[in-house]
């Protein structure tokens, strides 16, 4: 095997002498050196002005994706088509042989610029670059001739688990069959998942449920695939599944524990996308459900990833449970001056004054303690939209109450306290007595 791959090496090493060192292998190279250089400098001026003109078309998603993947690539564009008018013209008035490595770099600038810009479907940045990378070597080996020598060397290193044999080759090929697959079938359960949140049949909750099983049965499919697909029988793993299974229990028992979580919230339609929740000191809006946590989007913008288990094992207020109306709370007191029943009566109008205050149930005003220096109140009231804040409608509620009671001359008193303080009884005060001048002798 090491034999096949130095003989391989060396064979590989000899043709290259023998090419590169021709006359007119150089004046090709001197070509391409030159249609590089051009390429370059008027890519540099062209390209500012195409980017403007893209960027002032109307287009949709996709085909912009692939405009601005070709604009990234003018210079690419205009050496392929240097190199290959170059090819044409050198194969035409000389001998076509003299043109062989001119239409080598032809073939690999044209397979890389077209793998290079169709990769670009993957959203994945790394990941497009990585598959253009193996997807234009592959080509390239084709080209040269050099793919079947490769792909024997790869097949020789390999080693036998239980009665599968299992070479590099394999491997390579699984790796990428399974990371094809496996984009393949993420990108088809988003897209159906999308596809099911658009029903209105459905509830929230049962879609989101439908749309993350979907998707999890295409990632396992691509994977059962994948492995089939290269002679690998799932049989040979068994050995190793109880091992394998006990570790995962320990390891992962906190992943499954919430992903368990998340189907029981799903099922249960406890809470769903859109509702008003309060865990703990955490008050805001449910953004999304995902099969290991929830995200809940705060006023104050911050988004947080809590863990499903939180919402089986702890308190949870949901504020929109089964109906949106909310009942709020505002205590405020007024002086011993004012009559009660108009101090009611005000109050219920102030709040009907603010906008997010739901006319579906009125307001009430009840009189609830007489305090020690005012009769205390409580105004109740019911809002539609806890999403949007509570704190910011009391505040509204508040000031609607102020400036009520400003105009009727209602005072809103504050506590009082007078202190007097005397001696204890029974104490006289002594004058001190200042001490005594020493006489003056003599």
């Amino acid at each position: 095997m090491l034999h096949d791959i130095q003989l391989g090496l060396l064979d590989l090493a000899h043709d290259a002498w023998r090419v590169v060192f021709q006359t007119w292998t150089i004046y090709q190279a001197l070509i391409i050196v030159i249609a590089f250089g051009v390429a370059w400098y008027t890519a540099k001026h062209v390209e500012p002005p195409l980017e403007n003109w893209v960027r002032s078309l109307k287009l949709n998603a996709g085909f912009l994706r692939l405009l601005a993947a070709l604009l990234r690539r003018v210079e690419w564009i205009i050496f392929v088509i240097l190199v290959g008018s170059a090819q044409y013209i050198v194969s035409s008035y000389t001998w076509p042989s003299r043109a062989f490595f001119l239409k080598l770099v032809f073939n690999l600038g044209l397979a890389w610029l077209l793998v290079s810009v169709f990769s670009r479907i993957i959203h994945s940045r790394q990941l497009s670059r990585w598959v253009a990378i193996l997807a234009w070597i592959l080509v390239a080996l084709n080209l040269t001739g050099y793919l079947e020598p490769t792909t024997r060397a790869l097949d020789s290193i390999a080693f036998n688990l239980g009665d599968v044999r299992l070479s590099a080759l394999v491997l390579i090929k699984s790796f990428a069959l399974l990371v094809g697959l496996t984009w393949l079938a993420n990108n088809t359960g988003n897209y159906v998942e999308t596809r099911v949140r658009g029903m209105s049949d459905l509830t929230p909750s049962l879609q989101v449920l439908i749309g993350k099983f979907i998707k999890i049965f295409l990632v396992i499919a691509a994977i059962i695939i994948a492995l089939n697909a290269v002679g690998i029988d799932l049989t040979v793993f068994a050995v190793f599944s109880g091992a394998i299974g006990v570790g995962l229990g320990f390891g992962l028992q906190k992943v499954v524990s919430n992903f368990i979580s998340g189907v029981i919230i799903l099922l249960d339609k406890s809470i769903k996308p859109g509702d008003t929740i309060s865990l703990g000191s955490t008050f805001g809006w449910i953004r999304e459900l995902r099969s290991r946590f929830v995200s809940v989007v705060t006023r104050d913008g911050r988004e947080f990833l809590i863990p499903n288990e939180d919402f089986i094992t702890e308190k949870v207020i949901n504020w929109s449970f089964t109906d949106k109306l909310v009942r709020l709370d505002v205590e405020f007191g007024v002086s011993y001056d004012s009559n009660p029943h108009e101090v009611s009566r005000l109050a219920i109008e102030a709040a009907e004054t603010v906008e997010r205050v739901s006319n579906v149930k009125r307001p009430v005003c009840w009189l609830t303690e007489f305090g020690d220096s005012s009769l205390n109140f409580k105004a109740r009231f019911w809002i539609s939209d806890p999403q949007n804040g509570l704190t910011n409608i009391r505040g509204m509620v508040m000031l609607a109450l102020w400036d009520a009671f400003q105009a009727n001359n209602i005072s809103i008193p504050y506590p009082h306290r007078e202190i007097i303080m005397q001696p204890p009884q029974g104490v006289v005060e002594t004058p001190t007595k200042k001490p005594r001048k020493p006489a003056k002798t003599g």
